[in-house]
Formats: C-alpha cells, structure tokens, sequence
C-alpha cells in the first residue's frame, strides 16, 4: 500500500476503530497474498478476528478473492478453561463465516507428539523450562505456527500474518514493531520467515480502545465479550500471544502469568493465572496448582538431574565457598522455586580436578543415577593480574533421572485420574499418543524392563484400555537383563552404554548395508562421562 492511501485513511473524523475497518479493507484488497490471523482466544487477537471478519462482511462480494485462515495454538498442555472455549469460539467463527459467505477457515496447530511438552520432559528427561532455558516456546508455540504458514507460503508463494500485536503492550514490544516497521507501509517483513510478512491493524490502540471496542460490539459469531473481560478478573493476569518469531519470543515474554498460557509453565515463579482461578471458584483446578508448583520444585534438586547432558558431556558449574557465621560453607544461589542454601564445607568429598577421573572410576559412581555425591571440585585460575585463586566447582546438572522421570509419569497420571474437567468429561493432561511416544523414546534409550505400560498399569488398574505395540516389546527379560547388569559390574562397562549399544545393534539389525554404524558407535563410546 502507498503512502497517499495510508495518509487520505486518517484525514476524516472517525474512531480509531472505523479507521482500522477501513485500514483492513485496503490492505485486504491490495494483493492476492492470503492473509492468516493468529488467534489466541484472548482480547487483543479476539479484537483483530472481530474486525477482520466485520471487514470483510463490508465488502463487496465480488472483492472477497482470497483466503483467510484464522489458526489458533494448542500448546497440548493449555490452561484447560480456555482451551475448550477457543475450540467453540473456532467452530463459531466458521459457521458464521460459511453463513455470509466469507472466505474465512480455522484451524487449530499444536505440536507433533515427538515433540510435546510431556514427551520432552519426561520422555527425554529435559528439566522443566525456565527464563534462561524455555525451550518450550519453539517446540510448542513458534514452530506448529511456522510450520502452516510455510505450508502456505509453499501454495501461494507470499503470505501476510496478520497479529493482534499492539505497541504500548510493554516497551520491548512496541521497540520490536517499530524496529521492523517500513515507513509508510503496512506490512513488515516477518524477520525469520521467508516470503512472510507481518501486519498489525491494532498496533495504535490501547487497553481502554481494546476494550471499549469488546464491551460495546457484540461478536459476529454470537461470543459474549463480557465472559471474556470477567475471565481476565477471574485470573488477575494478563494475556499470551501467539508467537511466530523466533527473534522476538524474549520480548514476547512468559506466557505463565497468562489467562491464556499453559497450566504447567515453571518459567514464572507464582502462577497467577491459575492462582486467579482458583481464588475464583474453580477449586477443581487446585491439584493443577499442586502439581505444577511440586515440579518447579525440583528443578534443581540435584538428587533427581543426571550428572552430565544428554549428550554424554561433562560440565562444571562454579559455586562460592565462604564462611557463614564461622562456618565455611558451598553458596547455592536462590532459584525459581527454592530459596538459597548454604550446606556447610565439611559434607563435600573435595576433589582436585585432575583427580575427578580416578575418584569416580574407583568408588564406582554413576552420575546418571538418582543421588547427589556431594563431590565439590577444587582447582586453580590466574586471573588476569596473574594472581593465581582457588575456585571451586560442582558437576553441572543434565537431563532428569529415568527414576525422576518415572516418578513425574506416575504423579501426572494419578492426576489425570483424578482431575475433573466440569465442561468437558474427556478432558486429559497426557494423551494415548504422547505416552506411546515416552515408551518409543525410553526403549531406545535402554528401558528394557517397559516401564511405561506398567506405570499406566499401575495407576489405571491391570484392563488397561491402551494397545501397546508389540514391535516395541524389550529386547531382554527381567533374569538376562540381571545377567547382563552383574557382567557389567564384574568388567567394569557402564550398563547404560551396554543397554545403547545393544538397541544400536537391534535397530541396524537386518540391513545389508550398515552405513553409519561406525560413527554412532563411536558417539555412544565417546561421551564424556566416560572420560572426564
């Protein structure tokens, strides 16, 4: 769109909202690039949606040439009061759609199930998200978004995302619209997308145009935006968008003060949104709370992490040794989720680095197990004065235990037992598909006794109603996997790398040619807790 049509828009005396309508019909009609409207369920996206389709109700059949699809994000893991009102509201909009002929689809992305949340914390062992490390953001949000719209870009060539964001949501996000603003056009390109671009018809309102807009228009598709004002009460919090850039997720922020987030989410300390709900009087959602508070808990309780990552590396993470009323003491910093610690000197084995090979070689240590050693590990560093110090160090902190994982598994189903959704009876926190995926990824990674059909067993009752697949069946029983576990011991092999090196050999089995065994015995031979 050119500067004089963006200009002549706002010479008249009109609202900011009959502005933006008028804004949205140019913008619609200037190409033939299909438009898709992220949709959150919460009010700002809601805004864009209702004006988009209020737009489009104005135009003239004949202009209304291209497609909008309207996608909404299932994390898998949503609050779950508003998961099931996005659902109805995407059913809603498609209906109305459909009956004024309005070239407008929905659709919902969520995540494939090797990638969930649940399969990657408790089948992959990933510790619980936090600010420094919220790998879930792209797995659950980014990429599902990115992946429609790619798929799209793939049918038509260009595509433009059309966001409910506005700039005076917060400082960094009106920096980030204006740092890829182009004067005097309305779409940005989409920094990390190709052949995507960005527009944003509500960048210039505030929260009162927001909701003057929602309280004094009644929705197209028959919602009560007055249920959507009293639910952002209920949860004294704030809203998440849907977020389709990479580079700008930070500024995004966390979604787990949000109405509109996800249930579990460790990154924030207090959980607001569900705190908020539950305050107003949805005590169902009290074990929620429970549980996602125990697992910021554990974050970083080094009884229930591996000792190096998942790649096999060793690393060292510096700690302070001070004295705390006369008392030396190991200064583990305050955590989301637990408060400082100062655990006296004298209860650490004291290592010289160059010894820590030989020390956990002859004392027979697994720092894959579920046990903190207590092994601090000193060593020397000339700063760049010269001046030679004495730092202290512990092993750094992997991937969670397969025992913490099983423990997590076990309390999240005891939770989905018991946890009753009042709208929704099939309502369930892990689904078949996700738990089938944990047991594909923990075989491969040498769970031969089949921990996750005994687990569900377990909890459910023996008539269980899953089909667990035969192919994935362990390799070994109980006795040879005995066997094998005291030959081990008896030769001083690591049973983990035995237990990969066996599954290695089973998924190469049958191949006439074996290309690529070599180097992927060589990775499982290589890590470096084998060798520190």
């Amino acid at each position: 769109m050119n500067e004089n049509i963006i200009s002549n828009l706002f010479t008249n005396e009109k609202s900011i909202v009959d502005l933006a309508k008028e804004q949205i019909k140019q913008a619609y009609k200037e190409d033939d690039r299909p438009w898709v409207v992220g949709y959150s369920g919460g009010k700002d996206s809601t805004v864009v949606v209702q004006l988009v389709f209020e737009a489009l109700s104005e135009l003239n059949p004949v202009d209304l040439k291209k497609k909008v699809y309207v996608i909404s994000s299932d994390t898998l893991i949503e609050t779950p009061l508003i998961i099931n009102s996005i659902n109805k509201t995407l059913s809603n909009i498609q209906d109305a759609a459909f009956k004024k002929g309005l070239p407008i689809e929905t659709h919902k992305v969520k995540p494939e199930p090797t990638n969930s949340f649940w399969v990657n914390l408790i089948g992959r062992g990933y510790p619980s998200p936090n600010q420094t490390f919220r790998w879930c953001t792209d797995r659950l949000k980014i990429e599902p978004a990115n992946s429609f719209v790619m798929n799209k870009v793939s049918s038509f060539g260009e595509v433009i995302m059309v966001l409910g964001v506005r700039e005076d949501e917060s400082v960094s996000r009106g920096n980030s619209i204006r740092e890829h603003t182009i004067e005097g056009q309305l779409f940005m390109r989409h920094s990390t997308l190709p052949n995507a671009f960005v527009y944003a018809p509500i960048r210039n309102f505030n929260l009162d145009d927001v909701w003057n807009y929602l309280l004094n228009t009644p929705s197209p598709w028959g919602d009560d935006n007055y249920e959507l004002h009293r639910l952002y009460q209920d949860s004294s919090s704030g809203e998440c968008p849907l977020v389709i850039d990479k580079n700008i997720k930070e500024s995004a922020g966390s979604c787990g003060n949000s109405r509109f987030g996800c249930w579990v989410c460790t990154v924030v300390t207090e959980d607001k949104a569900l705190t908020g709900f539950i305050q107003s009087g949805h005590d169902w959602m009290k074990p929620l709370l429970d549980f996602r508070n125990w697992l910021t808990s554990i974050r970083d309780d080094r009884t229930k992490r591996m000792k190096y990552r998942m790649n096999g590396q060793i690393y060292f993470r510096d700690v302070k040794v001070d004295e705390v009323n006369g008392i030396p003491c190991v200064m583990i910093p305050k955590k989301s989720g637990r408060n400082a610690v100062n655990i006296p000197y004298k209860d650490y084995r004291v290592i010289e680095k160059h010894e820590i090979q030989q020390y956990i070689d002859q004392n027979n240590i697994d720092l894959g197990a579920a046990e903190d050693q207590m092994i601090l590990i000193r060593y020397e560093e000339e700063t760049l004065d010269g001046e030679i110090v004495e730092k202290h160090a512990q092993l750094g902190l992997g991937p969670y235990t397969m025992e913490t994982r099983r423990e997590i598994l076990t309390r999240l189903l005891a939770l989905q037992v018991t946890v009753k959704h009042p709208e929704d009876p099939h309502y369930e926190l892990i689904s078949e598909e996700e738990l089938k995926e944990i047991r594909r990824t923990w075989l491969k990674q040498g769970d031969w006794e089949d921990w996750v059909p005994m687990l569900y067993a377990k909890v459910y009752g023996k008539d269980t109603q899953i089909t667990w697949e035969k192919d994935d069946r362990p390799l070994l029983d109980n006795e040879q996997i005995s066997q094998l576990d005291m030959l081990c011991k008896e030769f001083n092999v690591d049973m983990k790398v035995m237990r990969k090196l066996i599954n290695l050999e089973k998924n190469f089995a049958g191949y006439k040619i074996r290309r690529g065994i070599g180097d992927e015995i060589g990775k499982i031979l290589k890590q470096d807790y084998l060798h520190l």
